[in-house]
């Protein structure tokens, strides 16, 4: 690709009438409305900086508004899947249920979003193509689909999930019937009620998802690919003496979170797991898994390092598997074998396992004998069609590389964010990239992001690119960007902590094995939400060490 040269010394631009409208100037751009680019908005808008954030959507919401499939709700728990930075909002909010479902957390967004007006300054219904930095005006010139934005800083709050991984199947555009994707779900919603339907992909969405879809539809078919670990979640309504409790310790609750390993609430072990007899350790996971939800791989400290610990752990899981699902054919089958629990995400489900003992559900195992096409008719596998109303492809993200790598991004001199990252992505505390000053990365690769509590990451990202930006402005500076050797060295250090774990072991989205062509490489940060906090707090009291930032020429 070649050196694209953008000089803004003109502050107008020209439309396809041929006139000519002003090139909107900011101070920061964010790119993304939904939990990262709000706070980033009302963080960066108290300063008195000009910012505008821009989104696809025609509201806010991010992930939250195009997901829309049957049981979609967080795997985190509400109350804490939730902005800590304000105590009125805190307390304000009632959250009904255990862990909110996908229609209630895009209330709450709305409702944050209006609750600090927010509103006025995000474009909606806006793309971003393109951004190339101008070392001559020190920065960011930014092609939407309103035209172009000239910014000082641009922020991708661009969200981990979001890129939705396509069904690649030859034939797809001859079937018959109606398919969807659960990334990309109707808004109407879709009845499924005396319908012959498919489920592909066995992944944290179908796992939602089945139990449901198997409630109304004639038939429901499973395409399983690769079991997965799922965990109960003992969804339930949140009583008045819960919501009482949890919001009198939401100081200490969120303390925790900020300072533990996962972002979440629950401490992990200081127990390895042969400490124990096989009694207590079974008594362990019990208790564990009556707990529901992530705290379960929080059972020992040795569960994600040692293969023969985690295998306790997937033992157990198995044995509840057997236990729950009538036919052992099918129980085996759902029973994973192939990766170490918790390396791939473990999912958090509602009854997933027990809809296999309808009579209206079958697993088909597209492990050794693939999906070979899509007819006319439906699926053919292993020389057998199987006939449907509806196809439902959980395939998948192009996970925490999709959404950033979908925007041309340029930096000094012309270089493409995407041919650096060709082999992987290489940054600094997965935050900023050298050869791209003033550019930022929420929640983005080399960072905890998935691996956590996702709004503890969120709120930790946006007060530190807060603070930066506000620092670099206060101080009278132009740009702040990261040296080669701290890229390296963070680099280095991802690769370390994770390879110190057996989650490399997986054909996982987190190595981003589930999209052809990617480069295998873990992408998130694994060592630890508290111990990041604490690197990125050094590398500021050190005078953000790692960093170069220029004064005014």
């Amino acid at each position: 690709m070649g050196t694209r040269i953008v000089r803004l010394e003109s502050t107008e631009q020209s439309d396809t009438a041929g006139d000519s409208k002003p090139v909107e100037l900011f101070d920061v751009l964010i790119v993304g409305a939904g939990f990262s680019g709000l706070y980033l908005l009302h963080l960066l808008r108290g300063r008195g900086l000009s910012v505008k954030a821009v989104d696809i959507a025609p509201t806010v919401g991010g992930t939250w508004y195009w997901n829309r499939y049957p049981g979609l709700r967080c795997d985190v728990e509400s109350m804490t899947y939730s902005y800590s930075f304000s105590e009125e909002l805190e307390q304000e909010w009632q959250w009904s249920q255990r862990y909110a479902p996908q229609a209630e957390i895009l209330r709450y967004l709305e409702h944050v979003a209006d609750r600090f007006d927010l509103r006025r300054d995000i474009r909606f219904e806006t793309a971003v193509t393109a951004a190339d930095w101008d070392d001559h005006e020190r920065a960011w010139c930014v092609t939407t689909s309103d035209g172009l934005v000239q910014a000082r800083f641009l922020l991708m709050a661009t969200g981990c999930l979001s890129v939705p991984k396509p069904p690649d199947f030859a034939g797809l555009d001859q079937f018959g019937g109606t398919w969807h994707h659960t990334a990309n779900w109707p808004h109407e919603g879709v009845d499924f009620t005396g319908q012959r339907v498919a489920v592909v992909g066995t992944g944290s969405s179908a796992i939602q998802a089945i139990p449901l879809i198997a409630q109304q539809a004639e038939h429901l078919t499973v395409f399983q690919r690769t079991a997965n670990f799922t965990i109960p979640a003992w969804n339930g309504p949140l009583t008045a003496d819960d919501v009482r409790t949890r919001k009198a310790t939401y100081p200490a609750t969120r303390e925790l979170a900020r300072r533990g390993d996962t972002g979440d609430i629950w401490p992990l072990s200081t127990c390895k797991a042969f400490e124990m007899t096989e009694q207590e350790r079974h008594a362990v996971y019990e208790r564990r898994w009556t707990q529901g939800s992530f705290s379960f791989l929080s059972s020992f400290d040795d569960l994600a390092t040692d293969m023969a610990a985690n295998e306790t752990a997937a033992e157990f899981v198995r044995s509840k598997i057997r236990g729950i699902v009538e036919s052992a054919e099918v129980a085996e089958l759902l029973s994973p074998r192939d990766h170490p629990l918790g390396t791939k995400r473990l999912c958090v489900d509602t009854d997933y396992y027990v809809t296999y003992n309808r009579s209206n559900v079958e697993l088909v195992d597209i492990r050794n004998t693939p999906i070979e096409q899509i007819t006319a008719a439906g699926l053919l596998v292993g020389g057998r069609e199987y006939a449907f109303d509806i196809i439902v492809f959980a395939t998948g993200y192009d996970a925490m590389t999709g959404a950033i790598m979908n925007v041309d991004i340029r930096g000094r001199d012309g270089e493409v964010l995407r041919d650096k990252w060709v082999d992987g992505p290489r940054n600094y505390l997965g935050l900023t990239v050298h050869g791209f000053p003033n550019l930022f990365t929420l929640t983005g690769p080399g960072s905890p992001s998935v691996l956590s509590n996702m709004l503890t990451s969120i709120e930790q990202h946006a007060e530190w690119v807060d603070s930066c930006i506000g620092y670099v402005t206060e101080h009278g500076l132009e740009t702040i960007e990261a040296t080669q050797d701290a890229e390296d060295v963070w680099g280095s250090h991802v690769y370390e902590e994770a390879h110190k774990t057996l989650y490399p072991q997986a054909a996982s989205w987190y190595m981003g094995a589930n999209v052809p062509g990617k480069p295998r490489v873990f992408l998130p940060y694994i060592g630890g939400v508290g111990h990041y906090r604490e690197i990125c707090d050094e590398v500021v009291a050190k005078g953000y060490e790692g960093f170069v930032l220029t004064p005014p020429e």
